[in-house]
């Protein structure tokens, strides 16, 4: 008989934003006509930049040809966009990156979870509270994570760090030993972003625990406040015990088009092997690389014109989040986050559940959140908004929610 993998079956419930989804779904299914503004999941709603859309149709034009076609391409991606990559994200910075340390991908969610194939299920594994799920649900799946706490909301092999007011949101190295180090920066869901001298600490403990730490960096291109790390390779030491994540999901309008990239340093190894050498067997075995006319979509974004209609886009998230946090936070909320992220941490009034608040605000205002308690035990009493809605709707929405807290 076929066995199956088991640890999927120690998944708790849903996925959050399935659950999520699902919730709105039979809400407007009761209650047809109804007009749900979604600050919920985060997906962006402004069109790709026209540079962005110029360049795909020219490489659309290309395809047409039997002198531009292209077939399959490099697992790693093509020469010009990683070289696009090091230069607009890291040596424009004074950060040495060389474009073999660069691997396109469809999405750093796949990459997230994809990065463990490299690893052993024996390692241990540390994550923030609250958490981005499938940090925690990937090595679940791998059997890495244990047997699932129900009463807890937690794995029982994991080691939760807690991301809460008291600190700042911001994790601190656990006294065990942790071998895989999940970071997010600016953080999703809380928004808030890890100091410079703090990230050091993470560097210097990684470094002196033969730990890797899985850095998440996919919102850096939110952070607007002096000193803020926008990439973990700016700090001392990073070479040696991180990889970098990355995505032109919410940078560049791309959840739509799917493009992403893993950053692997040539120095970083672990038993006796290089992890760079690891994942490129693993990219060339499971993948066959990101099509042709994506890419060159997203070497566009690093043209001085690409990139000025980027930042446009992100301004005009980044005002969103602006409305969100001062308009909640002046109808007397308090609010966390939405300054250098595109995320708004808000604490549920009157000692609420998150879920129960999330239905309060469901039903009552007709706004879609994201429950707290989704993103780990830590998360319970929060919601998370985004600030990717259209301008309008989001003035709406809190003014909607203002209106039920009256």
């Amino acid at each position: 008989m076929v066995k199956i993998n088991e640890n999927f079956l120690k998944l708790p419930g849903s996925y959050l934003f399935s659950e999520v989804a699902r919730r709105i779904n039979a809400y407007t299914t009761a209650h047809p006509g109804t007009e749900i503004i979604k600050l919920s999941i985060g997906d962006v709603t402004r069109p790709l930049a026209p540079e962005v859309i110029k360049a795909m149709h020219g490489a659309v034009e290309e395809m047409g040809t039997v002198e531009g076609f292209h077939g399959y391409g490099p697992e790693q991606g093509y020469e010009f966009l990683r070289e696009a990559v090091a230069q607009g994200d890291y040596t424009a910075r004074g950060v040495d990156i060389r474009p073999e340390e660069i691997f396109i991908s469809d999405g750093a969610k796949s990459d997230c979870g994809n990065i463990g194939d490299i690893f052993g299920v024996d390692n241990v594994v540390a994550v923030c509270d609250p958490v981005y799920p499938v940090y925690v649900d990937t090595n679940a799946m791998a059997g890495r994570a244990g047997e699932y706490q129900e009463e807890l909301g937690r794995w029982n092999r994991l080691i939760y760090m807690p991301c809460v007011e008291a600190n700042g949101f911001s994790p601190e190295p656990p006294k065990e030993k942790a071998d895989l180090i999940y970071l997010c920066s600016p953080n999703n869901p809380t928004g808030a972003v890890i100091s410079r001298e703090k990230l050091k600490a993470w560097v210097d403990y990684a470094n002196a625990n033969g730990s890797v730490i899985l850095y998440d960096s996919a919102y850096e291109a939110f952070i607007t406040s002096e000193g803020v790390p926008h990439t973990i390779f700016e700090i001392e030491g990073a070479r040696t015990c991180a990889i970098e994540f990355r995505s032109f999901s919410k940078t560049a309008g791309f959840t739509g088009s799917r493009c992403a990239y893993t950053v692997v340093p040539m120095e970083l190894e672990r038993g006796g092997a290089k992890l760079n050498a690891l994942w490129n067997r693993r990219q060339c075995t499971k993948f066959n690389g990101v099509p042709y006319v994506i890419q060159r979509g997203a070497a566009a974004v690093y043209t001085p014109e690409g990139r000025a209609q980027i930042m446009s886009n992100i301004d005009y998230y980044r005002e969103n989040a602006r409305v969100i946090r001062e308009g909640l936070t002046g109808a007397g909320l308090t609010c966390f986050g939405g300054v250098d992220a595109p995320y708004i941490w808000l604490k549920t009034p009157d000692g609420l559940g998150s879920w129960e608040f999330f239905d309060q605000v469901l039903a009552q205002a007709n706004v879609a959140t994201t429950p707290g308690a989704g993103f780990g035990p830590s998360g319970e009493g929060y919601i998370r908004l985004t600030a990717f809605g259209g301008a309008e709707a989001t003035r709406t929405a809190v003014e909607r929610v203002k209106g039920i807290l009256r």
